[in-house]
């Protein structure tokens, strides 16, 4: 590589060849048309590792719309009949603060999360490389071959071979789109409601059906079609992490000090004595890339950190008899200084900060009381005296948050010497996760209620005497002249 072709990229003595636009943007070609990208098929120890986590993960996602808890599903958001459920446990619109808190933390959890380990759950986590790499890009293998042969193919005329092929791999995608729609109804209205919509059939319920429609459509133009470029043109993180990155974030990167000054293999030549990096330009690195850029020109946007350059390179440095982790999981600062990864006090102190904001969630999601209680004067009643007693009625509404029937009481807390009463004896049953309204009387002394308006305190207890919830409201009587 010539010096007149290096630049020092952000003043941090990286030596590249020049970018052009081509090399920039690995979907696009020089005149802004779409590059349509054919990886090789990745090969090694992380594309191992990736499918062993792509695998359970795929697992979970069509295991977990089956699984119960106490009789409810495990995961469901279902926001048009206001149905929440999180392992398991009910959510309701009245708990949305919780989980309001719970997203501000997730968001503080994802940004420190990338601060320090990069762009790992691209690569590893996220649904969209799972479906599209681990699903999708396998069946596109299995049926068209690597990337020469999906090069040659979408090259020649469409003859028989390339309808087959073509019509057989869409077809397929179509059918697993069809699936992935439906497992994802079932987290918003339950595997019930999905297996009897698709028995009652489109007819029974079009509308359901023409929305099934339009999700499959949409996951078919996403994997078939758009790919790539939904991680480069429409996810937010990708431009987010282009800011939260610094010279001590672990990201996959290409040692240019060992790296450079590249050159062409020549065996047995001296290739330090000549002047050459251990880099031999095969761009197997770039050929594999899922996104289509050349991670030898530093860190890009389009980067996904899913790892299939580092098995390349190191399938090409075992060959030529160079060291492997020519492009690895590193820091700037560590390719700069020529250190070897080490589990810094940043990255301690911060996976501690993760590990506090997880058992947090957990906390939001378990600390939320097992009902809730509130006593509301209907609108336009008063009080009536009987008998030298001060009545005032009131609407009660019981939300039991557990997933078990509950038998409760009623009792006034403050002042103590109120009576409540209601139809059908003084015990209320309330059915597990539902709600229930009802009505009841609470006296008081005639000369116990000096004020007009006065506040008490009702609680609601177990059948052991422990206190559910209380709720304060207002008890009214008769108006006195105070001297």
């Amino acid at each position: 590589m010539s010096n007149s072709n290096k630049t020092d990229i952000g003043g941090q003595g990286q030596i590249i060849e020049a970018e052009t636009f081509r090399d920039s943007v690995g979907t696009m070609d020089n005149t802004g048309k779409r590059k349509w990208v054919f990886p090789r098929k990745p090969k090694g120890k992380y594309t191992n590792y990736r499918n062993i986590v792509s695998v359970i993960l795929l697992i979970i996602f069509f295991a977990v719309p089956f699984i119960k808890i106490n009789g409810n599903p495990f995961l469901m958001i279902n926001i048009i009949d206001r149905q929440f459920f999180i392992i398991g446990q009910p959510f309701y619109p009245q708990d949305f603060f919780i989980l309001a808190l719970g997203a501000i933390a997730s968001l503080v959890f994802i940004i420190l999360f990338t601060v320090v380990f990069g762009r790992i759950f691209c690569g590893w986590i996220c649904p969209q490389t799972i479906f599209l790499e681990m699903i999708f890009r396998k069946i596109e293998h299995a049926i068209e071959g690597d990337r020469n042969k999906q090069i040659r193919l979408d090259q020649q005329p469409w003859n028989s071979e390339k309808i087959w092929k073509k019509g057989l791999k869409w077809s397929i995608f179509l059918l697993i789109s069809l699936i992935i729609t439906h497992f994802m109804f079932m987290y918003i209205v339950g595997y019930e409601e999905v297996f009897k919509i698709m028995k009652e059939g489109p007819f029974a319920r079009p509308t359901n059906f023409l929305v099934m429609i339009m999700f499959t459509a949409a996951f078919y133009f996403v994997f078939a079609w758009f790919r790539e470029q939904v991680c480069t043109l429409v996810c937010p993180y990708g431009r987010l992490q282009g800011v939260l990155i610094d010279k001590e974030t672990i990201n996959v990167f290409y040692d240019y000090q060992r790296g450079e000054n590249r050159s062409k293999w020549r065996k047995g030549e001296d290739r330090k004595a000549e002047g050459k990096g251990d880099c031999i330009d095969c761009h197997q690195c770039v050929v594999v890339c899922p996104t289509g850029i050349d991670i030898r020109n530093g860190q890009q946007l389009e980067c996904i950190n899913c790892t299939a350059c580092i098995d390349a390179c190191d399938e090409v440095m075992e060959k030529v008899g160079l060291p492997k982790g020519l492009i690895r999981y590193a820091s700037i600062n560590q390719i700069e200084k020529k250190e070897s990864f080490k589990f810094t006090n940043r990255m301690k102190a911060s996976t501690v900060i993760l590990v506090l904001l997880m058992v947090f969630l957990g906390f939001l999601l378990n600390n939320r009381g097992t009902m809730e209680a509130k006593f509301l004067k209907p609108p336009g009643s008063t009080f009536f005296v009987r008998d030298g007693q001060i009545t005032n009625t009131y609407n009660y509404t019981f939300l039991n948050k557990s997933n078990k029937t509950m038998t409760v009481t009623i009792k006034v807390i403050d002042p103590k010497n109120g009576e409540v009463n209601m139809s059908g004896g003084n015990k209320v049953v309330l059915k597990r996760d539902a709600m229930q309204k009802g009505t009841i009387n609470v006296s008081f002394p005639e000369k116990q209620i000096t004020h007009s308006k006065e506040n008490i305190t009702i609680g609601v207890y177990d059948m052991n005497g422990e206190l559910l919830d209380s709720f304060q409201t207002n008890f009214e009587g008769p108006f006195k002249f105070q001297f």
